[in-house]
């Protein structure tokens, strides 16, 4: 089942990867923040923060043995960002598709692609281990633990990604904010449960996607296409009280 489930991530990726890049940013990498120079490095080896990261990768393994717990860490893992688009459609209220919600898809596609290219400098710059690799332990995914050791582990990629989104689609629908943020959460801890990132990874994701997020608030393209999203949510969900088209 194990192998299975490897197999599928790999697929995945693979599509995935070759769908992203083909998505344009609303503003380029480097024009980006420097997270290098505003948020504090990981922590050091030995130090009491790094205690608690080593404390937490044992809880992540604890939590491993809930079956549910651990498939949501399963689907959390997709690098996909159709996939991260449906984990949170849920709380947000809506499918999101390109064909069905396209004002809402452009907008969020493009928003999570600028948002997290601003964690390729700080992962070359501190080019992290991981924890599986750091306790030689294979991860939920040992398959893809190869490649993962390659890429830095702080910050989470994976939690950027969440983030970014859920900050994006609670513009869009702020009354469903609480559940969508509350889900972007429990996938940054899936993170840790997965044992691919520490817990000090996932903790610095969340503001350092958040920075990217006010970056992208500068954008008038951007700005544009949020206010189409707009429109085309209330108009889909009911809440238009003017003929919106």
């Amino acid at each position: 089942m194990k192998r299975r489930i490897c197999l599928l991530t790999l697929i995945f990726l693979c599509a995935s990867l070759s769908a992203q890049n083909e998505i344009v940013p609303y503003i380029p990498a480097s024009e980006l923040p420097d997270i290098v120079a505003c948020v504090p490095a990981p922590p050091a080896d030995p130090s009491p923060e790094f205690d608690h990261d080593v404390l937490r990768y044992m809880w992540g393994k604890q939590q491993r043995r809930d079956s549910a717990r651990l498939q949501m860490a399963v689907r959390d893992a997709i690098w996909n960002l159709d996939t991260t688009l449906a984990i949170l459609s849920e709380p947000f209220g809506m499918t999101i598709s390109a064909q069905g919600t396209p004002e809402i898809y452009e907008v969020i596609t493009r928003g999570v692609r600028t948002i997290e290219d601003i964690r390729y400098r700080p992962k070359a710059h501190y080019f992290r281990i991981r924890p599986f690799a750091y306790f030689q332990e294979p991860s939920i995914f040992p398959q893809d633990d190869e490649w993962l050791a390659t890429e830095g582990s702080y910050p989470s990629g994976h939690t950027i990604r969440a983030w970014a989104c859920a900050l994006l689609l609670a513009e869009i629908n702020p009354d469903a904010a609480a559940a969508i943020f509350a889900r972007a959460w429990a996938s940054g801890e899936s993170r840790v449960i997965s044992g691919c990132h520490w817990q000090s990874d996932v903790d610095a994701s969340r503001p350092v996607a958040s920075i990217g997020y006010a970056r992208l608030q500068t954008s008038g393209e951007f700005r544009k296409q949020m206010e189409k999203a707009q429109k085309e949510f209330r108009r889909l969900s009911g809440k238009c009280k003017c003929k919106c088209r």
